[in-house]
């Protein structure tokens, strides 16, 4: 088994101390976030999205990955992966990116989904990310980065059938997806096993998270579908998705992992937790024992 580490979820750490914590912790796979800091985030804490420390510039690419690229080699690991946020269409910036993986040694790369907001039609949107990643496999094959599309909520891949139908008629070697359990609790769950069986040769990474439902505080008072003023009826109660730490949220982990092993995935499973339960050096130690007691666990049941 093969473990990496997205650094989106490591945001309090310079690429020097995160490849030496995940060296500490047998990680063996870096996955660069691609995205400045904004000027006015750098003098805030550091966060997920806006002042993270482990994250290469775009517009600073060609100083910074020397430096990142060395850090990783510096601790014996691997720079697996380059993971921007492309608009679906934006060929200017996807290149860009793919010209960043290859000097960085990346043998994949994120690009661009359409977000689904209800406000244009699914047909068009696919019509749309469809002819982008004609062209995005144009330049994979060039630059010998693998793009992956990943299974992510509010797009219009949330699911695994639903990023398959993107990506079936490209070809596997160029052009895959990014399997994301912990996205899919938050929208489009469907039987992990049948979706990884649907996915086939295109299955080419895995996210590891977790999330759960829980319900608004502005509900916990109904105790039945009418208001005491009984004037008012309660049409629906008010739910809210959010992360969760990896052993406790609605992903169960172990039968995931079970699944991956029955369609003979052996690529790596890269960490993103956002839960913030724990400090950055503390998760990365907590993914690798959770999942060497997984795989542990898994390999008792073939034996027996």
């Amino acid at each position: 088994m093969k473990l990496s580490v997205f650094t989106v979820a490591t945001p309090d750490l310079t690429a020097e101390e995160l490849a030496s914590t995940a060296a500490a912790a047998g990680i063996e796979g870096i996955e660069w976030r691609y995205r400045g800091i904004p000027a006015d985030a750098l003098s805030e804490e550091p966060s997920y999205w806006r002042h993270n420390r482990c994250s290469i510039d775009p517009d600073q690419w060609e100083e910074q990955v020397p430096e990142f690229r060395e850090a990783a080699k510096k601790h014996g690991r691997q720079s697996i992966a380059l993971v921007p946020y492309l608009s679906c269409g934006d060929l200017l910036a996807t290149e860009q990116a793919f010209q960043t993986a290859q000097a960085l040694g990346a043998s994949i790369m994120r690009v661009g989904v359409p977000g689904y907001d209800r406000k244009t039609s699914y047909p068009e949107l696919y019509k749309q990310a469809v002819h982008y990643l004609n062209e995005v496999q144009e330049m994979a094959q060039q630059y010998k980065v693998k793009a992956v599309v990943e299974t992510h909520h509010q797009t219009i891949a949330p699911t695994a059938s639903l990023a398959y139908r993107l990506v079936q008629s490209l070809d596997s070697q160029h052009v895959g997806v990014l399997y994301d359990p912990g996205n899919m609790v938050h929208e489009g769950y469907e039987n992990h096993r049948m979706g990884l069986e649907l996915l086939g040769p295109y299955l080419a990474h895995v996210h590891v998270k977790n999330a759960a439902w829980f319900k608004d505080e502005s509900n916990k008072n109904s105790n039945s579908s009418v208001n005491e003023q009984n004037t008012e009826i309660l049409l629906t109660s008010n739910w809210h998705c959010q992360w969760a730490p990896l052993t406790e949220g609605v992903v169960n982990w172990l039968q995931v992992f079970r699944d991956l092993k029955s369609v003979g995935y052996d690529g790596y499973y890269g960490i993103e937790d956002f839960s913030g339960v724990l400090q950055s050096k503390a998760m990365l130690q907590h993914f690798a024992d959770v999942f060497a007691e997984i795989e542990r666990r898994v390999d008792e049941e073939v034996q027996v």
